[in-house]
């Protein structure tokens, strides 16, 4: 698997926020529907509006192995410190990313990546995966295309 390595510093972001199971794998079918329901009530497009520039983002933190679940955040970068726009802040610590490209429609091409990553990638890399949010950057088009694009970062740190 191809990836290039990312070191970036704290940043903010801004959107929703909602616990996820991963219980039986449930956040295989939870996380696609969180997005449809985001995408149809027009909270995607809320937080899309807060800064059009930004790319949205999927990001999975706050890990509780012991309960298998984790929270699972809709959001933007928030470059302007905005304030009152009904929806969650939270900070991501600086840190290295394994970055990995994802192409094709959506859910079915990513959840093929974080697959590999995990099964494939990370195993042989001497990395491990380091305690902080797993990003999901999806660019502009249409997430149902053949050759939509998107990427996969996975937070790293050098086996010791």
């Amino acid at each position: 698997m191809d990836c290039r390595i990312i070191k970036k510093e704290a940043f903010k972001v801004i959107g929703k926020v909602s616990k996820v199971s991963t219980k039986g794998g449930a956040e295989l079918k939870a996380i696609p529907e969180l997005w449809d329901k985001c995408n149809s009530d027009g909270t995607c497009q809320r937080i899309c509006s807060i800064d059009p520039r930004q790319n949205i983002l999927g990001i999975c933190m706050d890990f509780e192995h012991d309960k298998e679940q984790f929270s699972y955040m809709i959001a933007i970068e928030d470059i302007n410190n905005v304030q009152d726009t009904g929806f969650e802040t939270r900070e991501i610590p600086a840190g290295t990313w394994a970055v990995f490209a994802s192409v094709g429609p959506m859910p079915n091409a990513i959840q093929t990546v974080w697959e590999k990553i995990f099964k494939e990638w990370l195993p042989a890399s001497g990395f491990k995966h380091a305690d902080a949010p797993e990003l999901e950057v999806y660019f502009p088009g249409n997430p149902s295309a053949q050759d939509y694009k998107c990427e996969v970062w996975i937070p790293i740190i050098k086996n010791s």
